[in-house]
């Protein structure tokens, strides 16, 4: 059964502010100086069209304007997002200044710099020859911190839905839109085999809950895990948060009610109640606060050289080098590894290979370096380490077993020596799904947990992948020997539900590196949170180019 809701985003977006200013313009003017405006345009991830955003105020006579309208965006980690700014000057106002794109590879490449962003205009016939003229782009978030609502829940004498057992409820939490829709923006874990269940604090946006609307519905319907997906319902109840906030002062008990067992029975009361233990609410960090005041994503590649995906020189293979188009493999590597190599200032991402027999003597190895260096296993930009993965396939031999917990166990290593809050680790794991060591594998994960760190799993080709999503903790924590994973640190996603049907290999990279990254900012906040590590202070910006100055 899916949860999902209206909408593909639970929580609104992070704001960025953009402000523009232009030096040593073109005087475009017979009598006076020019009048300049700048005009944004953002580009479309389906069509790669430019579509106009917005336009700065028109600036009479001036060369060096500096604009006061800003440009305020929405800002998604995991996509990557193309502007371009025009200048131009007032219609009717002298000869036309051609629009010339500047074009930005990600917004976010920006907020990691303190100092504004220079862009350079080509120069204009008649002046073909003259100096470059440039402007300025800042870009900066928005002052004020989210208000973070926290609480805790828990039930009483709900329906048992299981048969040989009791329950296993857990809790989904709907904001209601405009057009009556419904867009889920929390669950909570599964409580195991009871009617009484306790579950765990947790945090949430406030705007994920009422999008500043205080008396918005809030819908909570409570389920009962299965396995399969198929989760049972036990019933419903509905609030706000101006409701909710009132628990700051006293215990909130609400009645579980089950519809349709309502209009069947005429002795129905309820399917139990759920009590709110306690609310608070608090204003808290962004995940652009701390890439702003300096943390590193640590980005390490880990692929799968098992025999199961085929011999790479056959077409039928899951690594066959076509020189036509990019393997499954190849397109996971790019879509993830272009949009986080923009978040690590030099550029060098570890790579290592698993399941393979290494020349010249056959070892078995589940953790070697693509670069076939033992002391240096970094590559140069995503480039770099696609490189090394195609000169790996024709050098060593597909082999077995998969292990996933050598890798996992490496990265855990460097990541245990920071904690600090400067440094924050990615591990991309690209696999055909056959897991050999999943004992391992779940207790490497659960030691991490604890880490600055986090595990991406992309699946490719048409296995079933269930050993995978046991490994995703969304529904169920993931466990060893008793020890439960302290932070949900893995998300998995098959590659099959990305692959645009036209075949445009661009859309199913942007698809599904939108997906598998949508989770890192929040893990990388819930370690700052657990940690009480707040971002580090911006550091200050160089001084804007003087402008040179106007002749009267």
């Amino acid at each position: 059964m899916s949860l999902s809701g209206a909408s593909e985003r639970s929580v609104p977006a992070t704001k960025i502010e953009i402000t523009v200013s232009c030096r040593n313009l073109l005087d475009l003017d017979t009598f006076s100086k020019s009048d300049p405006m700048v005009v944004l345009y953002t580009q479309s991830r389906a069509s790669q069209e430019w579509r106009e955003f917005g336009r700065t105020e028109v600036i009479d006579n001036t060369l060096n304007p500096d604009f006061v309208r800003k440009f305020v965006l929405d800002y998604f980690f995991e996509e990557k997002q193309n502007l371009r700014f025009d200048v131009r000057p007032r219609l009717n106002s002298g000869p036309s200044h051609p629009r010339t794109p500047l074009r930005q590879p990600t917004i976010l490449t920006r907020i990691r710099n303190p100092n504004p962003f220079l862009g350079s205009l080509p120069p204009v016939p008649p002046h073909a020859g003259s100096t470059l003229y440039r402007y300025n782009v800042d870009s900066k978030t928005n002052i004020s911190k989210p208000d973070i609502a926290t609480m805790q829940l828990c039930a009483n004498k709900l329906d048992k839905k299981d048969f040989f057992g009791k329950s296993d409820p857990f809790l989904v939490f709907y904001r209601s839109n405009e057009d009556g829709t419904f867009t889920i923006c929390h669950k909570t874990e599964v409580v195991k085999n009871t009617l009484n269940p306790v579950w765990q604090p947790f945090s949430i946006p406030v705007r994920a809950l009422c999008n500043g609307d205080c008396d918005r519905t809030v819908k909570i319907d409570v389920y009962d895990w299965d396995r399969d997906g198929s989760h049972d319902f036990i019933g419903e109840f509905t609030t706000s948060y101006r409701e909710l906030s009132k628990a700051q002062n006293q215990f909130t008990v609400y009645e579980v009610l089950n519809p349709r067992k309502k209009c069947k029975k005429k002795k129905y009361v309820n399917s139990g109640t759920v009590t709110l233990l306690s609310f608070s609410v608090d204003s808290e960090f962004t995940f652009v606060d701390y890439i702003k005041g300096g943390t590193q994503l640590n980005f390490t590649v880990a692929i799968d050289f098992t025999a199961s995906n085929g011999n790479p020189l056959q077409p039928t293979s899951l690594h066959y080098m076509s020189p036509y188009q990019l393997s499954a493999y190849a397109m996971a590597l790019k879509a993830v590894g272009e949009i986080i190599q923009d978040y690590d200032s030099d550029k060098l991402f570890p790579a290592y290979g698993f399941g393979a027999k290494l020349p010249p003597e056959g070892r078995i190895s589940h953790q070697f370096p693509l670069n076939n260096n033992d002391e240096d296993p970094n590559c140069a930009g995503i480039e770099g380490v696609l490189e090394s993965y195609f000169q790996s396939l024709r050098t060593v031999q597909l082999y077995g077993p998969t292990y996933f917990a050598p890798v996992i166990n490496q990265v855990a290593r460097a990541a245990a020596k920071i904690s600090d809050g400067s440094q924050y680790y990615v591990l991309l794991i690209i696999t055909d799904g056959v897991i050999s060591d999943m004992t391992q594998t779940k207790e490497a994960i659960v030691s991490a947990s604890s880490l600055p760190m986090s595990i991406i799993i992309v699946g490719v080709g048409p296995a079933m992948f269930e050993a995978m999503e046991e490994l995703d903790g969304d529904d169920v924590r993931v466990s060893s020997r008793g020890r439960y994973a302290e932070r949900d640190i893995v998300q998995f996603v098959p590659f099959r539900d990305y692959v645009d049907r036209s075949g445009n290999q661009v859309l199913s990279m942007a698809r599904l590196a939108k997906d598998v990254l949508a989770e890192i900012p929040e893990q990388l906040l819930s370690y700052m949170r657990t940690r009480d590590i707040q971002p580090r202070p911006p550091p200050p910006a160089n001084p804007s180019p003087t402008p040179a100055p106007e002749q009267p």
